[in-house]
């Protein structure tokens, strides 16, 4: 009994029993709210979307848009990592500094405001898609990287000049190797952006296929329960991948998962 209690205190314990026993709850009242509140017709009931869903996902066309959406962000996912690390690296170093602040405050810029510059600067609709993915991933990935950067104790850097490492090797030492891990979770965080902006690059490019040339055309047609479905496919490709994405992290450094014993 106890147990239950401390789910409603701050700092509380439960156990993965409880934890996944509510998030299956929370699941079915929000799917029993969806049935009663749809009732005038409008928004298809739950029941259909479900049905929508397994016929989208058996389907060859829909396998095909897929794979597209995850190469071209896996593909900018690629270069925006090469990019976000040099930039944030080079932070550090005051010549390439007020560079990183530039790209920091670029993320407030908005992709539709400047489509027509990437269309001149493009041959193509892939590289166009490529082109825009990019630009709204690196302003945030640089974000996260000068963070981490600047979080970084003043102790770590005097015990580098007690050992006598020269500034390269402390930028090594500390920077690239010792926040290794807190990078891969920047990662993670920014695939979250990439996948939540592919459906938006996609219906910029219709001719190129994808997720979101295909929920562009079940919107164009009113197809709700079509576009619902495919909402939750890219819902749980989205968790997925976030949970492998989490999993190499704990595999590569099971430290991170050591934390410490409250006393509550």
């Amino acid at each position: 009994m106890d147990s239950y209690k401390e789910i409603f205190q701050p700092f509380g314990k439960s156990s993965k029993f409880i934890f996944y026993s509510l998030a299956i709850g929370l699941l079915l009242i929000f799917g029993l709210f969806w049935h009663v509140t749809t009732s005038s017709g409008l928004i298809p009931k739950p029941l259909v979307v479900l049905s929508s869903f397994f016929n989208i996902i058996q389907t060859h066309d829909f396998i095909e848009h897929l794979f597209k959406s995850l190469g071209l962000t896996f593909e900018a996912m690629f270069f925006s990592i090469i990019i976000a690390l040099i930039i944030g690296y080079l932070s550090v170093i005051p010549f390439f500094a007020p560079i990183a602040k530039f790209i920091v405050k670029c993320r407030y810029l908005t992709i539709t405001g400047l489509y027509f510059i990437f269309i001149l600067l493009t041959k193509d609709a892939d590289q166009l898609k490529l082109s825009l993915l990019i630009f709204g991933i690196v302003p945030f990935f640089v974000t996260s990287i000068v963070g981490i950067i600047a979080c970084i104790s003043g102790d770590e850097y005097n015990s580098c000049r007690t050992l006598g490492f020269n500034k390269w090797e402390t930028l090594y030492e500390i920077i690239i190797v010792g926040r290794l891990d807190q990078t891969i979770e920047v990662i993670r965080q920014n695939f979250a952006i990439a996948w939540m902006m592919i459906v938006t690059v996609e219906s910029s490019a219709l001719s190129g296929g994808g997720i979101g040339a295909l929920l562009y055309r079940y919107n164009k047609y009113n197809d709700l329960p079509n576009v619902l479905a495919l909402q939750i496919v890219i819902l749980l490709i989205g968790i997925l991948i976030d949970q492998l994405l989490a999993q190499m992290r704990k595999e590569l450094f099971p430290y991170t998962q050591i934390t410490a014993k409250s006393d509550y």
